[in-house]
């Protein structure tokens, strides 16, 4: 197991935002944590909405990919997870004992990199190749995502950025894996399931 030092990173960077929002007024600081609770909703369903669309024009590739990305983003977190496990980086609100928007995490609850920001760069990058349309608004949300957990106050800058690396890598590896699935898709096609692959 490694100690990452967190505050020798951007300990700075992480104090000056999170100053910030306290000099923030309160309906942005109340839409910015909102945003970093429930935010990764959207993801779901922009990705409820890549399927759909996907199916619609019956592209078996494309659907292939679409059906793929709620597991993708499940092995993206899973991956991010065992970062976590290997660095064990105390959350910055335990180690610099700022005032943070969010109620600073106990002691044990890592880190280095940040699972929200993986997440969220997972779905945008499974959209990316899937659905370009979707994926224009996917990926400012992922980065608004990152930004809210270090200025809630949750993360320091490199968490959030190697999380959305972690996120985004896997996804668009594992989105391309998909791709070849499309002929399985079509197989389905031509089953009592083509509901879930193709219009009626």
């Amino acid at each position: 197991m490694l100690a990452l030092n967190g505050p020798a990173v951007d300990g700075d960077l992480y104090t000056r935002v999170t100053d910030l929002a306290q000099q923030a007024p309160g309906w942005l600081d109340g839409l910015v944590a909102a945003w970093s609770d429930y935010g990764l909703a959207l993801f779901a369903v922009l990705m409820l909405a890549a399927w759909w669309r996907a199916r619609a024009v019956a592209d078996p590739a494309r659907t292939a990919m679409a059906l793929a990305a709620p597991l993708v983003v499940v092995v993206a977190f899973l991956a991010d997870t065992g970062v976590k496990l290997v660095f064990r980086e105390q959350r910055p609100c335990q180690t610099l004992h700022t005032v943070t928007l969010e109620a600073c995490p106990p002691l044990g609850d890592w880190s280095f990199p940040s699972n929200h920001a993986a997440i969220a760069a997972a779905a945008a990058a499974a959209l990316w190749v899937t659905d370009r349309r979707l994926a224009a608004i996917a990926v400012p949300a992922a980065l608004l995502m990152a930004f809210s957990r270090v200025w809630v106050g949750a993360h320091y800058p490199h968490d959030v950025v190697l999380g959305l690396a972690v996120g985004a890598v896997i996804a668009w590896l594992l989105t391309r894996v998909a791709h070849r699935a499309a002929p399985l898709v079509q197989r389905v096609a031509r089953t009592r399931l083509r509901p879930l692959v193709a219009p009626r």
